[in-house]
């Protein structure tokens, strides 16, 4: 399948981003600005990726992870649920669960109201970065608390390179790309976002649709 959003994301990585090691930049058009054409498009790949699923619902962690949730959420057609850092005085009863964050090198607690959350639901959990898994598996935690169960993992870029989460790009892919020739810039591959040589992103030699 096709993702639209790769070559705008490596795009933008490379116009407004930086990926140095395994810190990837990506503040100006994910996680502090959003491009929403990016967006757009994150969201599209990622509910074309599960058409075939019954999802009852996204489950997402406030706050980088609201954008891609919420646009998954919307060509699904199906409620969106982030899981709050604090608890609000509304908030009467809830599922909580620990995390660790190791960009902001912090432990968390996540919560979920009850009232949000129920016994049978099938979930799809989308954020933006899978590295050490810390978030996605408090977010399995909650989940199993409340009966609700985890039917798809989708982030716009997987670290690990993790088999049972979709991706719009991997860490190693997008290292491959920046260690890409200099190309013109009316060469690139509306694919990849490089000069593979195909200018149009539809054809078998884009190294980047080797799974397409």
């Amino acid at each position: 399948m096709k993702r639209e959003s790769r070559g705008l994301l490596i795009k933008a990585l490379r116009e407004k981003g930086n990926v140095s090691g395994n810190i990837i930049k990506v503040d100006t058009f994910i996680n502090h600005c959003v491009d929403m054409n990016l967006a757009k498009h994150i969201g599209h790949d990622i509910a074309r990726y599960y058409a075939g699923k019954s999802i009852d619902k996204i489950i997402t962690v406030e706050a980088s992870g609201i954008i891609p949730a919420m646009a998954a959420a919307m060509y699904i057609g199906c409620d969106m649920v982030y899981a709050k850092k604090r608890i609000p005085i509304t908030m009467e009863k809830h599922y909580s669960e620990k995390s660790y964050s190791f960009t902001k090198k912090e432990e968390t607690t996540l919560y979920v109201s009850e009232e949000v959350l129920k016994k049978g639901d099938r979930l799809l959990f989308v954020d933006d970065f899978y590295a050490g898994g810390n978030t996605l598996k408090a977010i399995e935690s909650i989940a199993a608390q409340a009966g609700a169960e985890i039917v798809g993992r989708a982030v716009i870029i997987d670290k690990a390179g993790r088999e049972d989460v979709f991706s719009i790009l991997t860490l190693n892919e997008i290292k491959k790309a920046f260690a890409a020739a200099e190309i013109k810039e009316d060469d690139v591959c509306l694919c990849c976002g490089f000069g593979c040589g195909d200018d149009r992103g539809d054809m078998p030699h884009c190294w980047l649709r080797g799974e397409d």
